[in-house]
């Protein structure tokens, strides 16, 4: 199952904040998680538009696995080497220790996706889901 990937983190390098995924089925899976102290760019960009409350990232990762575990393959699909990243990252539970999921592969591509909602990363992984399948 293709599932595109968009996540909001902040700045730079900074922790994730949300990551969302869009199957080419049409499921979703969103979620927040909290952030202490955004940077000014992201208070004002991202999180005056998360849609959602926090959750803590022992809760997400359920959700996470518990969405995932809904396919027998997943290819994520990302428009930006660092969704890629923050997704790995979710998989960590402890030294030694990942989330369980189907067979995994991921790609990046170049893709300018339209979103309706830009920089919050539910609205930005359909844009790249609708860009991909229509010109892919």
């Amino acid at each position: 199952m293709k599932l595109w990937i968009d996540c909001e983190y902040n700045g730079f390098g900074g922790e994730l904040i949300s990551l969302a995924l869009v199957a080419e089925s049409g499921e979703e899976f969103y979620e927040v998680l909290y952030c202490a102290e955004p940077t000014k760019w992201v208070a004002e960009h991202v999180m005056t538009i998360l849609g959602q409350m926090p959750i803590p990232r022992v809760e997400f990762q359920n959700r996470l696995s518990a969405f995932l575990a809904k396919f027998d393959t997943v290819h994520i699909i990302a428009d930006w080497p660092e969704d890629i990243r923050h997704f790995c990252d979710s998989l960590l539970t402890g030294p030694g220790m990942r989330l369980n999921t189907p067979a995994l592969t991921m790609e990046v591509v170049r893709i300018d996706g339209f979103s309706e909602l830009p920089h919050n990363a539910l609205a930005d992984a359909r844009g790249l889901r609708e860009m991909y399948m229509r010109h892919m």
